[in-house]
């Protein structure tokens, strides 16, 4: 008879209705319960009872019908007269401060039909039908696998304004399915594409020429504009493995595919795009392929291709996001997208990307006398047409440098070389009888060496015996060994002693003090005059035209920085102790957050390399061109004005710190520096009175410029391992995170 009954409640609660969203979450907080505790008794994932909370998707049997009797119960126990409860902080919920607008709430989902295909496209019948996304796997199914099964069900999804992170691309209808979709095939053949915000779209096409065409005419996808005369960013279609083998791609590379970087050119999906009269670019067909037609007017007709089964997302920078569910991966890279920009490739290529369409290198003119509007030069960009480099701003291998002797060694009056730092010193007597290395590490160092940077935007002049000038961007000659860092200018006419043994120089990346002259990046000769020390350079390669070419660019990715770290609790409002608290297992609140961060981090390090990029193979020798030189981006002395003032930003730090406080570093690397303390945490050698820092010093918190905590071991473990590999000036900067040290990295 129990059993009857047990029956009969269920076949009653599979019907009754649920309560709107907003109680749901309501009835949840006023009892206590986290998502996570909920997620565990019904045997679900933590987003999945988000979703229901949120009104993205709605619970399906046999969940819904537990669901429904929980909400019951809670219902009696707090009716909805009661007073709310405190805010549930027990778990992070989602992301709640986008970095670009929210779009407006979208119309119910009963009046909602397939999207008229977008202007300006050819016509085509609605081929797909909407729902919502699907439950997704359980955290220990993330293994990749070759298919993805999911429920049936073809309920449409309710579109409504979404929290940061699964913004669906703004308010432009043209995109209003969001900047990306991942395409998956389940275990009957069912192709879909889940989007961003939980929108999942039934895919018709049987071939990739389809799905191209289908993602144009029918998908609404892509992302409006970053700049008034940039283009919109094309829509990106991420293959799951299940997709790649529906569509006659292969699920990975061979090592020679891998070494080539595509699949052959007579590979027959490449033959089915040939014939359906879409084109690859010099590239060709391989992890991030861009598959396009010739533009016609001013319509763009191009879809980019991201495959993570052949290594399309760098394990380095996006960690494990390839072996993700669909729908995870896709609120994953939509929020990198949102935030940051639809990727173009690897985190470095899309860093370089940002910067175009940031500043275009063209505008339209205004009307001329016909009415009709000519491109022009876009002022404060870097223009259509590449500019040759300084000869010693060339790296070796350039053409300008094709003439040197084949085995030549250039010297530093010969070649411009700003790095970032490598040093380390010996522990003296003092810091030997502390019991701590405590390491910390600037937030984003390189953005913040960009921001305010005035660059070049125009190709060098050359000028001799010139009279320096700190404003002005570009490379000099000049001998700064009588620079004596034992006694600088602190401020106007206050000099302060120092123990210039104990610090590194700031003129080069070893810390070693320079012998003669040199060449150097305007930051680091600047830095030289505020030291109080006069310069007088022997030449110059200097540009008139320049300016601040990077601001919007660090702009854009602080923004992403600092509002995907709020998401994980980090908020640029802490007090240090609360810093250093929420910076504690940051990254286990949303491990797939930790990994936007991770990214936006490698884009703005790997953008500024590009700026640099070197030959990859195809044949290159030394002396002739390769095709990085072709791009108007590929600018050596940007790249080496944000070291030099990422360096010298640091070293300021330094020399501030130990003329207050008499501590010294014992090892820096590049953004990070180790001091010896008689505590394990930061705050217990950093100069905080009352709450507040040392002005021009480190400072604990999240922003763009200000220092975290990178990891704390002990004097004991430094001189260890110093005494194991021989190297009294090993840099324990490299190891101080987790004090790992292998013979790999000491050079054994």
């Amino acid at each position: 008879m129990s059993e009857l009954f047990d029956r009969i409640d269920a076949l009653v609660a599979s019907r009754s209705p649920l309560p709107p969203p907003a109680e749901r979450r309501r009835l949840r907080q006023a009892h206590g319960l986290t998502l996570d505790e909920v997620a565990a008794a019904l045997q679900v994932r933590r987003a999945t009872v988000g979703g229901w909370e949120a009104g993205k998707t709605e619970p399906r049997p046999p969940e819904r019908d537990a669901y429904a009797r929980m909400l019951k119960h809670l219902a009696q126990l707090y009716p909805a007269t009661a007073p709310e409860p405190p805010k549930d902080t027990a778990s992070p919920e989602t992301p709640a401060v986008p970095a670009t607008p929210a779009p407006p709430a979208a119309e119910p989902a009963q009046t909602r039909t397939a999207p008229a295909p977008a202007p300006a496209r050819p016509a085509a019948e609605p081929a797909h039908t909407r729902r919502a996304a699907p439950a997704p796997r359980p955290a220990a199914a993330t293994t990749t696998t070759t298919t993805t099964t999911r429920p049936a069900s073809r309920r449409p999804a309710t579109k409504k304004a979404v929290p940061a992170g699964a913004s669906t691309g703004g308010a432009d209808a043209r995109f209003e399915n969001g900047p990306l979709a991942v395409v998956d095939v389940d275990a009957d053949g069912r192709v879909s594409a889940y989007c961003v915000g939980g929108l999942v779209l039934d895919v018709p096409a049987k071939s990739l020429p389809a799905l191209v065409e289908w993602t144009l005419r029918e998908g609404r996808l892509g992302q409006p504009r970053l700049s008034g005369p940039g283009k919109d960013a094309d829509p990106l279609i991420v293959l799951s493995e299940a997709a790649c083998e529906h569509y006659g791609l292969p699920v990975s590379l061979t090592r020679e595919e891998r070494l080539a970087g595509r699949i052959p050119q007579g590979h027959k999906v490449v033959k089915q795009l040939s014939r359906a009269d879409w084109q690859l670019t010099k590239r060709g067909f391989g992890p991030w392929a861009r598959i396009y037609r010739p533009v016609q007017g001013s319509e763009r007709a191009c879809v980019q291709l991201c495959i993570p089964s052949w290594d399309a997302l760098d394990t380095r920078h996006w960690a494990d996001a390839g072996q993700l569910p669909p729908a995870d991966l896709a609120r994953l890279l939509g929020t990198y997208a949102t935030r940051v920009m639809t990727p173009r490739g690897s985190t470095a290529v899309t860093g370089l990307e940002l910067m175009t369409a940031l500043h275009p290198p063209t505008r339209a003119s205004e009307p001329d006398a016909t009415g009709k509007r000519h491109s022009e030069h876009n002022p404060g960009s870097l223009g259509r047409d590449p500019v040759d480099c300084a000869p010693c701003e060339a790296p070796d291998g350039h053409p300008l440098l094709a003439d040197l002797p084949r085995f030549h060694q250039r010297t530093p009056a010969e070649v411009l070389a700003e790095e970032a730092y490598d040093w380390a010193r010996p522990l003296t007597d003092a810091e030997c009888l502390r019991r701590h290395l405590v390491g910390i590490d600037v937030n984003m160092a390189f953005a913040a060496g960009a921001n305010g940077l005035a660059v070049g935007l125009g190709a060098p002049t050359h000028v001799g015996q010139p009279v320096f000038d700190p404003k002005l961007p570009g490379s000099w000659l000049v001998d700064l060994s009588h620079v004596d860092l034992s006694r600088v200018k602190a401020a106007k006419d206050t000099w302060v002693d120092l123990d210039g043994e104990l610090l590194p120089s700031p003129f080069t990346p070893k810390g070693e003090r320079p012998e003669g002259p040199a060449w150097y990046a305007t930051p680091t000769v600047a830095y030289a005059v505020e030291l109080g020390y006069d310069v007088r350079p022997v030449e110059a390669w200097v540009r008139h035209d320049h300016g601040r070419y990077l601001d919007g660019w660090y702009n854009r990715l602080r923004d992403a920085y600092l509002a995907t770290m709020a998401d994980l609790g980090v908020g640029a409002e802490l007090s240090p102790e609360e810093f250093l608290r929420a910076m504690d297992g940051y990254r286990q609140r949303d491990p797939e957050l930790a990994i936007v961060v991770s990214a936006v981090k490698a884009t703005v390090k790997g953008g500024i390399g590009k700026l640099r990029e070197r030959p990859r193979g195809e044949g290159w020798r030394p002396g002739q061109p390769w095709r990085a030189l072709a791009r108007p981006t590929w600018r050596p002395d940007i790249r080496a004005a944000v070291i030099s003032r990422t360096r010298i930003n640091m070293h300021r730090k330094i020399v501030k710190h130990a003329a207050f406080t008499g501590q010294y570093p014992v090892a820096v690397l590049s953004d990070c520096a180790v001091y010896a303390s008689d505590g394990p945490s930061p705050l217990d050698f950093l100069p905080y009175r009352d709450g507040k820092p040392l002005p021009g010093g480190f400072r604990l918190g999240v922003n763009p410029g200000l220092v975290k905590h990178e990891g704390t071991q002990s004097v004991l473990w430094g001189e260890g391992v110093r005494e194991q590999f021989d190297a009294p000036d090993l840099n324990l900067a490299r190891y101080i995170k987790d004090g790992t040290v292998t013979d790999q990295d000491t050079g054994e």
